[in-house]
């Protein structure tokens, strides 16, 4: 019988933890750490995720603050707002949302955020920081899935993980984490072009899927009593839901789930993780910024 990964169940106990640790500190007399969030134009899913980012900074005590754009506003524009939220001393970190419009460059945009203030990993310096195991803010889904592997105690020492799904954003970090000392797995990165994916991702132990296509991995493709870690997250077309949609993952759960012996459910696996480890980076930003050890 499978163990669930439960993502959501994590999230509020890190949740109260941050929140205890907020109160103590401004019952010292201290401020509250606070992120900001810049988002450009109207996107329904970018905008759902800063309101969610929003909310969950003001349930742990956070200041929160929305800066939002046009959508057709200019590179030179939203590079002149960054530059004024790296010099504001009272934002401890800020996220720019992507995507963001094609007329803007995206990586220029990140790299102008300040690395002390980049608490989604994202710019070249915590990338290269992350690479070389030096101290860093680490991108919020690779650490949100490191997060879950340690508290639930998921073994990963000498362990062959196999991710699925090479980007910046999720793939790439997390074979780097993972295979570092702490986690120590053995790593294999497989992606559009790999040949004979379904024999790499039958010797994962832990199995990590984030290539993007809905139910993607099926039961043929996983180990038995493989830890699977679903990332992907699709809204598919469904009348019996008041919502009208459901939310699957890239793993096709209804065959695989049982194979398993932990699995994350999708939704409520790794999404809840990723908005606590940006609280929990913007919380070491603030303990830098403000001299705590």
């Amino acid at each position: 019988m499978f163990q669930l990964l439960d993502g959501k169940a994590l999230s509020l106990q890190i949740k109260d933890e941050l929140a205890n640790e907020v109160r103590q500190l401004t019952g010292e007399g201290r401020r509250a750490p606070h992120l900001a969030a810049v988002i450009v134009g109207e996107d329904g899913a970018s905008m759902t995720y800063v309101a969610n980012k929003e909310k969950s900074s003001h349930e742990v005590g956070f200041t929160s603050s929305v800066y939002r754009f046009a959508e057709r506003t200019t590179e030179e524009e939203l590079l002149k707002s960054i530059d004024f939220l790296n010099n504001d001393p009272e934002i401890d970190g800020f996220i720019v949302q992507l995507p963001l419009p094609k007329h803007i460059n995206e990586q220029n945009v990140i790299n102008a955020i300040s690395p002390d203030k980049d608490v989604d990993g994202f710019t070249s310096v915590n990338v290269g920081r992350m690479v070389l195991s030096e101290e860093a803010y680490l991108p919020a889904t690779p650490m949100g899935i490191c997060t879950l592997l340690k508290r639930y105690g998921v073994e990963t020492v000498g362990k062959h993980c196999v991710v699925v799904g090479r980007s910046n954003i999720v793939g790439t970090p997390v074979a780097n984490l993972l295979s570092r000392k702490g986690f120590d797995c053995t790593v294999t990165l497989c992606h559009s072009k790999t040949q004979n994916l379904a024999e790499l991702t039958r010797q994962a132990d832990i199995l990590i899927v984030a290539i993007g296509k809905p139910e993607f991995v099926t039961a043929d493709m996983v180990k038995e009593g493989a830890t699977v870690i679903d990332v992907g997250i699709h809204r598919i077309p469904d009348d019996t839901k008041k919502s009208g949609y459901r939310l699957i993952g890239d793993v096709k759960h209804s065959e695989v789930d049982k194979h398993c012996a932990w699995v994350t459910p999708v939704p409520g696996g790794v999404g809840p993780l990723t908005i606590v480890s940006l609280l929990q980076n913007t919380m070491k930003a603030y303990k830098r910024h403000e001299g705590i050890k």
